[in-house]
């Protein structure tokens, strides 16, 4: 039986960047991934400011602009209660976030998996692809049956990690369980190419009739789109034309720009899915912890899957590189202030869907009711500050139901 330090059940970005930072440290790691070839999932590019703190942290930084990382300098937010020219006067900038972060970061996500793939094993961990699990059994000293290559093998280690996705066979063996709120709309992503005249260094996001859409430049003539749609229109992007009639949603006379996105060319999958938020309250048990879409996520409206995972990735690294006593190791660190970050996030990810995934006139007038009045009370705004600066820069009472009802001027949203 192969002994390692680290387990690591899952070769995404999760598991690969916490791989190569351990292994550059000087401990064994055996990475181990299911799939042969990364695919476009339709999710897991763009990491925002206090996320790419998190990079620059763990020492990726340099490896993910190498590969193609792409900076975005400017926010604009458009809506069908605005006149396009009024959302372009005064645009966002990205840089004032985090020091020595430009803005938010996007690397398509196939590369940025294979990068980091890639650096482990230049770093020095065992990493395997094809790899089916058979058995964990977990604990302290955990093993692992799996098959690899046509045959069975068996691997002990010091300590489990679980960062499998949202499905996690780790977290299912550890029987810790995976909250969720309930769905509030459908979202939808596609790549983009061939995109002329959309400023690569402009994100925007904006809501008209049934849409609402969200536009992340990677640069090269690439955009990666994202809509929101609601619920009941579950078979709206269904059928092989869907990425064609995907592309002509976002035909909005609120924003002017995202005519260079309906002339551009589908470069990969349409997938749909529920917007619906996920935690763990423990994300540990003795011998493991789970890190990334293992341990929860958040509401994909947020887009802060990847800032979350490699935050993850350096508490739980930090945690391990500070004592060699790994059997009595301490995660509760970790799980606690993971649990303030995701409730607060989910706090945030509500307010934001119903202002921006809310259909029909009672909330075109939420809307225009937020921009009127945060023009005098900046602060009605503060929350998503979260979105860009992390959760923990704010003070707690942006995410009291106080903040929540003078933001959405009194209407009652989900809970």
């Amino acid at each position: 039986m192969d002994a390692y330090d680290l387990i690591i059940v899952g070769g995404g970005i999760g598991g690969s960047a916490l791989a190569t930072v351990m292994a550059r440290a000087g401990r064994s790691a055996l990475l181990l991934e299911q799939t042969e070839v990364y695919e476009d999932r339709v999710r897991g590019e763009w990491i925002a400011p206090w996320g790419v703190a998190e990079v620059q942290r763990l020492g990726l930084y340099d490896l993910l602009m190498g590969a193609g990382g792409h900076h975005i300098t400017r926010h604009v937010t458009y809506d069908e209660t605005l006149d396009p020219a009024q959302a372009e006067a005064s645009p966002l900038p990205l840089g004032i976030f985090r020091e020595g972060v430009p803005g938010p970061l996007c690397l398509g996500h196939p590369r940025h998996c294979q990068t980091l793939f890639d650096a482990a094993a230049a770093a020095g961990a065992t990493a395997l692809r094809g790899v089916r699990v058979l058995e964990i059994e977990p604990g302290p000293g955990p093993r692992i049956r799996f098959e690899h290559g046509g045959r069975a093998r068996t691997a002990g280690g010091r300590l489990l990690v679980g960062a499998d996705g949202r499905t996690s066979h780790v977290r299912e063996t550890l029987g810790i369980r995976l909250h969720q709120d309930t769905p509030h709309h459908w979202f939808a992503g596609l790549l983009v190419e061939g995109v002329e005249g959309w400023d690569p260094e402009m994100q925007a996001i904006g809501t008209e009739g049934e849409f609402g859409f969200l536009a992340f430049p990677q640069g090269e003539g690439r955009v990666r789109i994202y809509g929101g749609y609601p619920l009941s229109q579950a078979k709206r992007f269904r059928g092989p034309d869907a990425p064609r009639r995907f592309l002509d949603a976002f035909a909005m006379e609120c924003s002017p720009p995202n005519r260079a996105l309906v002339a551009g060319r589908p470069a990969g999958p349409l997938f749909s899915y529920i917007n619906a938020d996920s935690w763990t309250e423990r994300p540990y048990a003795p011998g493991a912890v789970l890190v990334g879409d293992a341990a929860g996520w958040n509401d994909p409206i947020l887009g802060l899957g990847l800032s979350i995972t490699y935050r993850d990735v350096r508490m739980v690294s930090d945690i391990l590189k500070a004592t060699d006593d790994w059997a009595t190791v301490d995660f509760s660190p970790y799980g606690e202030e993971r649990a303030e970050r995701m409730r607060r996030l989910r706090f945030v990810a509500q307010i934001q869907a119903a202002l921006d995934m809310e259909f029909g006139e009672a909330a075109r007038a939420r809307r225009r009711s937020l921009f009127e009045r945060a023009a005098g009370d900046p602060g009605l705004k503060a929350h998503a500050f979260a979105v860009m600066a992390g959760p923990e820069t704010l003070p707690p009472e942006l995410f009291t139901e106080d903040h929540r009802a003078r933001v959405l001027g009194g209407q009652e949203e989900r809970a």
